[in-house]
Protein backbone atom coordinates (compact mmCIF):
# COMPACT_ATOMS: atom_id res chain seq x y z
CA UNK A 1 0.00 0.00 0.00
CA UNK A 2 1.53 3.60 -0.93
CA UNK A 3 1.41 6.51 0.39
CA UNK A 4 -1.68 7.66 -1.34
CA UNK A 5 -3.89 4.52 -1.00
CA UNK A 6 -2.88 5.02 3.31
CA UNK A 7 -4.48 8.47 2.57
CA UNK A 8 -7.22 7.58 1.47
CA UNK A 9 -8.14 5.04 3.48
CA UNK A 10 -7.53 6.88 6.59
CA UNK A 11 -10.05 9.61 4.78
CA UNK A 12 -12.70 7.42 4.58
CA UNK A 13 -12.56 5.61 8.34
CA UNK A 14 -12.76 9.16 9.65
CA UNK A 15 -15.39 9.77 7.41
CA UNK A 16 -17.41 6.43 8.26
CA UNK A 17 -16.55 6.77 11.83
CA UNK A 18 -18.45 10.30 12.14
CA UNK A 19 -21.74 8.97 9.95
CA UNK A 20 -21.64 6.24 12.58
CA UNK A 21 -21.37 8.88 15.74
CA UNK A 22 -24.49 10.91 13.86
CA UNK A 23 -25.96 7.71 13.47
CA UNK A 24 -26.42 7.71 17.13
CA UNK A 25 -27.11 11.20 18.22
CA UNK A 26 -30.00 10.57 15.58
CA UNK A 27 -29.23 12.97 12.70
CA UNK A 28 -30.82 10.95 9.77
CA UNK A 29 -29.22 12.70 7.12
CA UNK A 30 -26.24 14.94 5.72
CA UNK A 31 -28.46 17.80 5.48
CA UNK A 32 -28.68 17.92 8.97
CA UNK A 33 -25.17 18.32 9.82
CA UNK A 34 -24.21 22.20 10.25
CA UNK A 35 -24.05 23.38 6.22
CA UNK A 36 -20.57 25.83 7.39
CA UNK A 37 -18.80 23.62 9.84
CA UNK A 38 -15.96 23.03 7.97
CA UNK A 39 -15.13 26.79 7.95
CA UNK A 40 -14.64 26.28 11.76
CA UNK A 41 -10.83 24.78 10.53
CA UNK A 42 -10.36 28.57 9.78
CA UNK A 43 -9.62 28.88 13.62
CA UNK A 44 -7.37 26.55 14.17
CA UNK A 45 -10.41 23.81 14.63
CA UNK A 46 -9.88 20.29 12.75
CA UNK A 47 -12.91 19.11 11.58
CA UNK A 48 -13.84 16.21 8.55
CA UNK A 49 -11.07 14.97 6.95
CA UNK A 50 -8.42 17.80 7.11
CA UNK A 51 -4.98 17.46 8.57
CA UNK A 52 -4.82 16.64 12.72
CA UNK A 53 -3.55 20.07 14.26
CA UNK A 54 -1.87 20.18 17.43
CA UNK A 55 -3.47 22.54 20.26
CA UNK A 56 -0.55 24.78 20.16
CA UNK A 57 -1.20 25.59 16.37
CA UNK A 58 -5.08 25.75 17.20
CA UNK A 59 -4.61 28.03 20.16
CA UNK A 60 -2.34 29.81 18.13
CA UNK A 61 -5.07 31.04 15.76
CA UNK A 62 -7.97 31.99 18.51
CA UNK A 63 -9.07 35.00 16.66
CA UNK A 64 -8.89 37.99 18.82
CA UNK A 65 -7.00 35.87 21.87
CA UNK A 66 -5.80 38.75 23.00
CA UNK A 67 -2.83 37.11 25.38
CA UNK A 68 -0.74 34.01 23.90
CA UNK A 69 -1.51 30.84 24.83
CA UNK A 70 1.41 30.70 27.28
CA UNK A 71 0.14 33.91 29.27
CA UNK A 72 -3.47 31.90 29.98
CA UNK A 73 -1.20 29.01 31.05
CA UNK A 74 0.50 31.17 33.08
CA UNK A 75 -2.21 32.79 34.17
CA UNK A 76 -4.46 28.77 34.77
CA UNK A 77 -1.24 28.45 36.89
CA UNK A 78 -1.73 31.29 39.02
CA UNK A 79 -5.34 30.64 39.72
CA UNK A 80 -4.44 26.82 40.73
CA UNK A 81 -1.85 28.07 43.16
CA UNK A 82 -4.42 30.64 44.69
CA UNK A 83 -6.59 27.73 45.16
CA UNK A 84 -3.54 25.56 46.84
CA UNK A 85 -4.32 22.37 49.12
CA UNK A 86 -7.91 24.33 49.53
CA UNK A 87 -10.01 23.05 52.79
CA UNK A 88 -12.65 26.22 52.30
CA UNK A 89 -15.47 24.11 52.80
CA UNK A 90 -16.33 20.86 54.06
CA UNK A 91 -15.51 18.85 50.38
CA UNK A 92 -12.37 19.23 51.43
CA UNK A 93 -12.18 16.21 54.14
CA UNK A 94 -12.84 13.34 52.17
CA UNK A 95 -11.48 14.36 48.49
CA UNK A 96 -8.40 12.55 46.94
CA UNK A 97 -7.58 14.99 44.79
CA UNK A 98 -8.42 18.58 43.49
CA UNK A 99 -10.02 18.36 40.03
CA UNK A 100 -9.06 21.97 38.87
CA UNK A 101 -10.03 21.50 35.07
CA UNK A 102 -7.73 20.87 31.84
CA UNK A 103 -7.44 21.55 28.38
CA UNK A 104 -6.29 24.66 25.92
CA UNK A 105 -5.74 27.90 28.09
CA UNK A 106 -6.78 29.47 25.11
CA UNK A 107 -9.92 27.51 24.38
CA UNK A 108 -13.13 28.98 22.15
CA UNK A 109 -15.02 26.47 24.10
CA UNK A 110 -14.98 25.87 27.63
CA UNK A 111 -17.47 22.78 29.18
CA UNK A 112 -18.68 22.87 32.50
CA UNK A 113 -19.89 19.91 34.95
CA UNK A 114 -21.18 19.83 38.28
CA UNK A 115 -18.59 18.52 40.27
CA UNK A 116 -16.14 15.08 39.91
CA UNK A 117 -16.73 11.94 40.46
CA UNK A 118 -14.91 8.95 41.54
CA UNK A 119 -12.64 8.59 38.62
CA UNK A 120 -12.44 12.73 38.14
CA UNK A 121 -11.45 12.04 42.09
CA UNK A 122 -8.93 9.81 41.43
CA UNK A 123 -7.22 10.86 38.81
CA UNK A 124 -7.46 14.34 39.83
CA UNK A 125 -8.81 15.23 36.44
CA UNK A 126 -11.92 16.00 34.84
CA UNK A 127 -14.77 13.66 33.18
CA UNK A 128 -12.41 10.91 32.65
CA UNK A 129 -15.21 7.83 33.94
CA UNK A 130 -17.98 6.29 31.67
CA UNK A 131 -19.61 10.06 31.50
CA UNK A 132 -16.22 11.59 30.60
CA UNK A 133 -15.76 9.20 27.72
CA UNK A 134 -19.45 10.15 26.22
CA UNK A 135 -18.28 13.65 26.81
CA UNK A 136 -14.97 13.12 24.64
CA UNK A 137 -16.91 11.48 22.04
CA UNK A 138 -19.09 14.76 21.78
CA UNK A 139 -16.18 16.82 21.36
CA UNK A 140 -13.95 14.49 19.29
CA UNK A 141 -16.28 12.30 17.31
CA UNK A 142 -19.57 15.00 17.14
CA UNK A 143 -17.43 18.24 17.10
CA UNK A 144 -14.39 16.97 15.25
CA UNK A 145 -12.28 18.36 18.32
CA UNK A 146 -9.54 17.54 20.20
CA UNK A 147 -10.53 16.82 23.87
CA UNK A 148 -6.96 19.38 24.35
CA UNK A 149 -8.78 22.42 21.99
CA UNK A 150 -11.18 22.61 24.16
CA UNK A 151 -10.84 23.22 28.58
CA UNK A 152 -13.74 21.21 30.71
CA UNK A 153 -13.81 22.21 34.45
CA UNK A 154 -16.69 21.85 36.90
CA UNK A 155 -18.73 24.19 39.27
CA UNK A 156 -16.98 22.63 41.95
CA UNK A 157 -13.50 20.82 41.85
CA UNK A 158 -13.72 18.29 44.79
CA UNK A 159 -16.11 14.69 44.65
CA UNK A 160 -19.10 15.42 46.75
CA UNK A 161 -19.78 12.14 49.04
CA UNK A 162 -21.30 9.32 46.59
CA UNK A 163 -21.85 11.66 43.97
CA UNK A 164 -24.46 14.08 45.70
CA UNK A 165 -25.16 17.33 44.12
CA UNK A 166 -23.02 20.43 45.43
CA UNK A 167 -24.46 22.07 48.26
CA UNK A 168 -24.98 25.65 48.61
CA UNK A 169 -21.95 26.43 51.00
CA UNK A 170 -19.91 24.53 48.77
CA UNK A 171 -20.79 26.19 45.75
CA UNK A 172 -20.25 29.21 46.93
CA UNK A 173 -16.43 28.74 48.23
CA UNK A 174 -15.77 27.14 44.88
CA UNK A 175 -17.25 29.34 42.19
CA UNK A 176 -14.90 32.62 42.49
CA UNK A 177 -11.98 30.55 41.13
CA UNK A 178 -14.24 28.70 38.24
CA UNK A 179 -14.72 32.91 37.26
CA UNK A 180 -11.13 33.00 37.36
CA UNK A 181 -10.30 30.88 35.04
CA UNK A 182 -13.15 32.13 32.77
CA UNK A 183 -11.58 35.55 33.07
CA UNK A 184 -8.00 34.00 32.11
CA UNK A 185 -9.38 32.00 29.44
CA UNK A 186 -11.65 34.30 27.68
CA UNK A 187 -13.73 31.35 25.77
CA UNK A 188 -16.22 32.23 22.78
CA UNK A 189 -18.53 30.10 23.85
CA UNK A 190 -19.76 28.05 27.41
CA UNK A 191 -21.40 25.05 27.06
CA UNK A 192 -23.25 23.88 30.77
CA UNK A 193 -23.82 20.24 32.07
CA UNK A 194 -26.65 19.72 33.47
CA UNK A 195 -28.98 21.33 36.44
CA UNK A 196 -26.15 21.73 38.64
CA UNK A 197 -23.83 23.78 35.71
CA UNK A 198 -26.55 25.60 34.60
CA UNK A 199 -28.58 26.57 37.73
CA UNK A 200 -25.27 27.56 39.22
CA UNK A 201 -24.28 29.91 36.56
CA UNK A 202 -27.57 31.43 35.54
CA UNK A 203 -28.26 32.17 39.16
CA UNK A 204 -31.69 30.51 38.14
CA UNK A 205 -34.58 27.71 39.90
CA UNK A 206 -35.31 26.98 36.19
CA UNK A 207 -34.52 23.03 35.20
CA UNK A 208 -32.40 22.09 32.54
CA UNK A 209 -35.20 21.01 30.08
CA UNK A 210 -36.81 24.08 29.46
CA UNK A 211 -33.38 26.20 29.45
CA UNK A 212 -31.74 23.79 26.96
CA UNK A 213 -31.38 24.68 23.19
CA UNK A 214 -31.44 28.47 23.98
CA UNK A 215 -28.87 30.99 24.33
CA UNK A 216 -27.85 32.51 27.58
CA UNK A 217 -25.10 34.63 28.93
CA UNK A 218 -22.52 34.14 31.96
CA UNK A 219 -20.08 36.91 32.80
CA UNK A 220 -20.84 38.44 29.02
CA UNK A 221 -19.96 35.07 27.60
CA UNK A 222 -22.16 33.39 25.68
CA UNK A 223 -23.77 29.92 27.22
CA UNK A 224 -26.03 27.06 25.84
CA UNK A 225 -27.46 24.59 28.57
CA UNK A 226 -27.58 21.20 27.52
CA UNK A 227 -27.86 17.82 29.15
CA UNK A 228 -25.19 16.09 31.56
CA UNK A 229 -23.60 13.12 29.53
CA UNK A 230 -24.55 11.19 32.63
CA UNK A 231 -28.04 11.94 31.87
CA UNK A 232 -27.40 11.01 28.34
CA UNK A 233 -26.26 7.65 29.71
CA UNK A 234 -29.52 6.94 31.20
CA UNK A 235 -31.42 8.59 28.66
CA UNK A 236 -29.78 7.45 25.10
CA UNK A 237 -32.69 8.77 23.22
CA UNK A 238 -31.99 12.08 24.25
CA UNK A 239 -28.47 12.14 22.55
CA UNK A 240 -30.54 13.48 19.48
CA UNK A 241 -31.81 16.62 21.94
CA UNK A 242 -28.02 17.45 23.13
CA UNK A 243 -26.89 17.36 19.02
CA UNK A 244 -29.46 20.05 18.25
CA UNK A 245 -27.87 21.87 20.85
CA UNK A 246 -24.37 20.84 19.81
CA UNK A 247 -25.50 22.31 16.42
CA UNK A 248 -25.97 25.91 17.61
CA UNK A 249 -22.88 25.96 19.57
CA UNK A 250 -20.78 24.86 16.27
CA UNK A 251 -23.08 27.27 14.25
CA UNK A 252 -21.93 30.31 17.46
CA UNK A 253 -18.05 29.52 16.58
CA UNK A 254 -18.85 30.07 13.11
CA UNK A 255 -20.37 33.15 13.55
CA UNK A 256 -17.70 34.40 15.90
CA UNK A 257 -14.94 33.73 13.46
CA UNK A 258 -16.73 35.48 10.73
CA UNK A 259 -17.19 38.31 12.65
Amino acid sequence: MNDIQRELLDIVTQVRTHVEYLKALGVGSIEQIPSGIASLTAVGIPYAVNAPQTAAAASENVPGSGKPAESRSGGLTAVRAELGECTRCKLSKGRKNIVFGEGNPAAVLVFVGEGPGYEEDQQGRPFVGAAGQLLTDIIVKGMKLRRDDVYICNIVKCRPPDNRNPEPDEIEACEPFLIKQFQVIKPKCIIALGNVAVKTLLKTKEGITSLRGRWHTYQGIPLMPTFHPAYLLRNPADKKLVWEDIKKVIAKMESAQKG
